[in-house]
């Protein structure tokens, strides 16, 4: 079994920036709508956790797969790219809080997102600061885009929290494709994989890595397989419990009785958007186990299609 660490509360869910709250009280009388944000697939390893401490919310999964991978795109698209589509979906679709699971958007385009809107966001960037607390080696890698790694953001979390450790920041130009692609039912070889994971494994000075940092949301979706390549065994850590306890923090936790009721009964369908191709609704619904209705697919500057 791979070894999987959630990160505690760092600067991977919680930015310096003040976040607008929803106060418990306004929600009292109903559900959250929550609104779960990705480039791709990627952000379904973060909706699970937050669908489990809020498994009475109304769910939105919406991947601007027309524009993945967003660590493809320079800083300036990508801050537009982010915006306009956002600007969108919350304006269709009022969510009372929105989730930006992926790492290289966070890490540039949060602030402008807070400037824009009152609903409250929650980011996802490196967890450096828990992986290099429980790094006993010293010695720790962190697993992202190429974006994501030459953010100064990164930089500067290394710089602040390394405390001692020796960090390695490890681009990968394919495993978020290729993850995406293992999450599409395609057939995705292992050397592959291998290949995108092996300069996270340093052995020198008489110390070897031993806690590798999953900075991109979709390398959770292929733990077992990360686990099972890996030249030895190794903490990775996962930052979707932390950003699900920053969820309940900001609109509160499911009432005892709201949980109950949400584990005896069929969850509200989650809605499905993409920018692209209709989401895959089967697979997903496995994915997340949970139903979800008819994908649309969203024209930023026009109506959606698929499900009315």
């Amino acid at each position: 079994m791979p070894i999987v660490s959630p990160a505690a509360e760092s600067p991977a869910v919680t930015s310096p920036a003040p976040l607008p709250r929803v106060l418990a009280s306004e929600l009292a009388d109903r559900a959250p709508t929550i609104l779960v944000f990705d480039s791709g697939l990627g952000g379904l390893s973060v909706f699970r956790e937050v669908a489990r401490v809020r498994p009475d919310a109304h769910f939105i999964y919406a991947a601007d797969d027309a524009a993945f991978p967003y660590g493809a795109l320079d800083d300036e698209t990508l801050v537009n790219r982010v915006g306009h589509v956002m600007d969108r979906l919350i304006c269709d679709m009022k969510p009372d809080l929105v989730v930006i699971a992926c790492n290289t958007a966070s890490t540039l385009a949060l602030p402008s997102l807070r400037a824009r809107h009152t609903v409250p966001f929650v980011g996802t960037v490196p967890a450096i600061k828990p992986a290099c607390l429980a790094s006993r080696t010293r010695r720790v890698s962190v697993l992202a885009t190429p974006g994501t790694v030459r953010r100064d953001y990164t930089v500067a979390l290394v710089r602040e929290f390394a405390s001692g450790c020796d960090v390695a920041l490890v681009p990968s130009d394919r495993l978020a494709g290729l993850a995406e692609a293992a999450m599409a039912g395609d057939l995705v070889d292992d050397a592959d994989i291998a290949a995108e994971i092996a300069p996270c494994f340093v052995n020198a000075g008489g110390r070897r890595t031993d806690t590798v940092v999953l900075a991109c949301t979709h390398y959770p979706l292929i733990l077992d397989r990360l686990a099972r390549l890996a030249p030895w065994p190794v903490t990775f850590i996962d930052p979707a419990p932390a950003i699900a306890r920053r969820v309940t923090q900001l609109i509160g936790a499911a009432a005892p009785q709201e949980a109950t009721q949400s584990r005896n009964e069929d969850p509200p369908l989650v809605r499905l958007v993409s920018t692209l191709r209709p989401l895959e609704a089967d697979r997903i619904a496995i994915i997340v186990g949970r139903p979800v209705a008819p994908p649309q697919v969203l024209d930023p500057s026009g109506p959606p299609r698929g499900a009315s």
